[in-house]
């Protein structure tokens, strides 16, 4: 029997990413989405429900959640669930948690509009963070009049 352990969401930051970062270097955020549901019931009343979901990123996904996300922000996440276990230290009974482990990640919304954000290392040092705004378009290349195809359209 085939299994797959795999979730798309799109919701809300409910608070900063908190990024730490492993012995070896890796970096590792852990972040809160609150996701929300409506629906129609069978009465026409409209419903809303909101689910809040823990999710951690790892490496250079979790720097770029620290970098450009914060409370409030919509974030889209790809990735799988994972079941956390311990024992806890108060009562000495098990607990269990369910979790997203991000493996993707998309930023929506705007763009704000900040001054140049940095970046922080592992050893404490800042850089300015890059910019990811697309380039500008390339200049429109002249027309020859002579030619009755598009330049695109020649096959060599």
């Amino acid at each position: 029997m085939a299994n797959l352990n795999k979730v798309f969401l799109i919701g809300n930051l409910t608070r900063d990413p908190d990024i730490r970062y492993t012995p070896k270097g890796t970096a590792v955020a852990d972040l809160g989405l609150a996701i929300n549901r409506t629906w129609t019931d069978d009465e026409g009343q409209k419903k809303e429900e909101t689910t809040f979901v823990d999710v951690t990123l790892w490496g250079r996904t979790a720097e770029i959640a620290q970098q450009y996300l914060k409370k409030g922000n919509p974030a889209f996440v790809e990735g799988h669930l994972q079941l956390d276990t311990w024992d806890d230290k108060q009562t000495g009974q098990k607990r269990s948690k369910l979790k997203i482990i991000g493996e993707h990640l998309q930023l929506l919304g705007s763009r704000p509009q900040t001054d140049q954000p940095t970046v922080s290392s592992p050893t404490g040092r800042t850089k300015p963070a890059p910019d990811l705004r697309p380039s500008s378009p390339p200049p429109a290349t002249q027309r020859d009049p002579d030619l009755d195809a598009e330049p695109d359209d020649i096959p060599f």
